[in-house]
């Protein structure tokens, strides 16, 4: 059996229950030793709990398990490291990360883990922690190992009214959607007000129903500081610009057009031709569109490639390791993600975002949110409707708060 202790809001965030419900799951018992609730909706409740199993390794398991809802030995242990045998060869029963704010005890102090995200190792350099994925992992780099010494902090339900209460998976196409893109834009105004960084994660799909120049609109207006997708949603939107249309359909009938079906070839060798997306707007060959508000914005924008490319454009990133890093580097410090009408790309950038970033998912297919959700990105909120709705709607939103503020000044 082994001696374990719970410390935050653990009722209300449902991390007690989460633990007793995992002891059983795995055929563990346990028995409350001391809890201590909290009097007030700010103050915290301790819980100090025993876990008994079949067998030493069993209880091993099962903490291990627990560690990930903030578990902890009742002493403080030092963090054990071990060295990698060689570059991107990783120790036994190396720490396996979450996606939450993680701290490791060194050299008796609690050090933060930087950069955290899930599914990655911790690395100590010098006296500070990090957070590094597999690729990343050089020979001689020491890693840490089992759970000694690492303190994870879960997520918990905000003490403020917020729309992004901790509400873990919650997806339905029943919500009052329009209600949540007001709640949604006032998060955006109040977090840019406060010089905070928002990025959203696009779909070709933004262009297929027509949003794309809405989804501008919120770039120009300064709600956007970076865009992320693959090589589809700058191709549809570049040919959306030059040619009207979105894999050869009129955007404004729907209709196919004669030829129709090359427009976004044309469109890719049209900016190769010009040496890429930045110079075709300086020489004014794309006049409008989500690229050109990047551009003519200094927003930074991450082009992932994949096997289905066409082309690809210039500045698509073809090989998905740097890829990965250029995502991970653009999404430090961000604030709010919105991800729009992609699964994969979604999926993605969830992997990459700690579980303290407020993130919303939408998609008129509910098992995009699910998956995402499923994958590790608890956090996120699931809106299912149609992009070629939200986004308009948002872009009205987001106008008039910004309206109201210049009157108000």
């Amino acid at each position: 059996m082994r001696e374990i202790e719970l410390e935050g809001h653990l009722i209300d965030s449902l991390i007690l229950p989460k633990v007793f419900d995992k002891i059983m799951d795995m055929g563990g018992d346990f028995e409350v030793v001391e809890f201590r609730i909290g009097k007030k909706k700010t103050d915290t409740s301790y819980a100090r709990i025993i876990v008994k199993g079949e067998s030493e390794e069993h209880v091993d398991k099962i903490v291990s398990e627990l560690h990930r809802f903030g578990a902890r030995a009742p002493e403080a242990e030092e963090v054990t490291l071990v060295p990698a045998p060689d570059d991107k060869v990783v120790p036994k029963n190396f720490y396996s990360t979450t996606n939450h704010p993680t701290f490791v005890r060194y050299k008796g102090k609690w050090i933060p883990v930087e950069n955290i995200e899930m599914d990655c190792l911790i690395v100590i350099r010098g006296d500070r922690a990090f957070c590094e994925p597999i690729a990343h992992i050089k020979k001689g780099d020491l890693i840490v190992v089992g759970e000694k010494g690492v303190r994870v902090i879960p997520p918990e339900r905000p003490r403020e009214k917020s729309i992004f209460h901790f509400m873990g998976g919650t997806v339905s196409s029943e919500r009052p959607s329009m209600t949540l893109v007001k709640k949604i834009a006032r998060e955006m105004f109040e977090i840019k007000e406060r010089g905070g960084k928002i990025a959203v994660v696009l779909g070709p799909a933004v262009v297929h129903t027509g949003a794309n120049l809405k989804m501008a609109e919120i770039i120009r207006m300064g709600f956007v500081d970076v865009v992320l997708g693959g090589n589809a949603i700058a191709v549809h939107d570049i040919e959306s610009n030059l040619f009207g249309t979105s894999l050869g359909m009129d955007i404004k009938t729907g209709e196919p057009v004669p030829g129709g079906h090359r427009h976004h070839l044309y469109s890719i060798s049209e900016i190769i031709a010009h040496g890429g997306i930045k110079k075709a707007v300086e020489k004014g060959v794309i006049t409008a569109g989500i690229m050109y508000e990047c551009v003519k914005n200094d927003v930074k924008f991450v082009l992932a490639g994949s096997i289905r490319d066409d082309g690809p454009l210039p500045e698509v990133i073809t090989d998905t390791m740097i890829a990965q890093d250029k995502m991970a580097e653009a999404l430090k410090d961000v604030d709010m993600v919105l991800m729009m009408a992609t699964m994969l790309h979604s999926i993605a950038v969830g992997n990459l975002l700690p579980s303290y970033v407020k993130t919303v998912c939408v998609d008129i297919n509910p098992a995009t949110v699910t998956k995402l959700v499923d994958r590790g990105t608890a956090q996120a909120i699931g809106i299912v409707t149609d992009v070629g709705v939200f986004i308009p709607a948002l872009a009205e939103e987001l106008r008039k708060l910004k309206e109201k503020r210049r009157s108000e000044s």
